[in-house]
């Protein structure tokens, strides 16, 4: 079974190339200080309703070292977390945060390099009320999200593994990098030219 930790070797472009559109969260979900560092592991899922941060509160302490901790809440007005809950979550040994809403503390939350991929930053909190269920499918990014699938995040974007798909990802994807370093740049704008000039006079495209 491959390890998910070295899922942190393998860009967010080769496991989209592997894995489709759907798998890939919208571009909305960015990371909020940079350079980040790639984060991968198991998700944690977490649906707080628009305006209540309640339950990524809770999965701070309930979420396993080494989780991605995955928010569906599509909240554009109240922050779900600020700096005291990102150090918390870090402390515990959480890789990350990725959100589908916004965090406060952006400037604490970038000193402690807690890497946090959400829609952006507002200085308001949420309330704490709703209940939720922890660990059920999630959307975040537009993207299924059940407990379990490994999450792959970088500059690039956020992709999402599903946890039936592990190891035929993983492998596919080492076997993609591989040979793509044995090739040299004078291959590849060979075989490019090729493809794309065939292509074009498939189409009657002509000089």
């Amino acid at each position: 079974m491959a390890d998910v930790n070295t899922f942190t070797d393998i860009p967010t472009t080769t496991l989209a190339d592997l894995l489709g559109r759907e798998q890939v969260m919208d571009i909305g979900i960015r990371p909020l200080w940079g350079p980040v560092p790639r984060v991968a592991g198991p998700a944690f899922t977490v649906r707080c309703p628009p305006g209540d941060n309640l339950m990524l509160h809770a999965a701070i302490h309930r979420a396993a070292p080494g989780s991605v901790v995955v928010v569906e809440s599509g909240d554009l007005d109240y922050a779900l977390a600020g700096g005291h809950v990102c150090a918390v979550a870090r402390r515990r040994g959480v890789a990350a945060f990725v959100a589908d809403g916004l965090i406060r503390d952006l400037a604490e939350v970038r000193e402690m390099r807690f890497p946090v991929f959400a829609r952006g930053v507002i200085p308001i909190p949420g309330a704490k009320s709703a209940v939720r269920p922890l660990g059920e499918r999630v959307r975040c990014g537009g993207v299924a999200v059940d407990a379990g699938d490994v999450v792959v995040a970088d500059e690039e974007g956020v992709v999402v593994v599903p946890a039936a798909r592990i190891e035929e990802t993983h492998t596919a994807a080492r076997a993609k990098l591989a040979k793509e370093e044995a090739e040299t740049l004078d291959t590849w704008e060979s075989a490019h030219r090729a493809r794309i000039d065939k292509i074009l006079a498939d189409q009657g495209f002509e000089d």
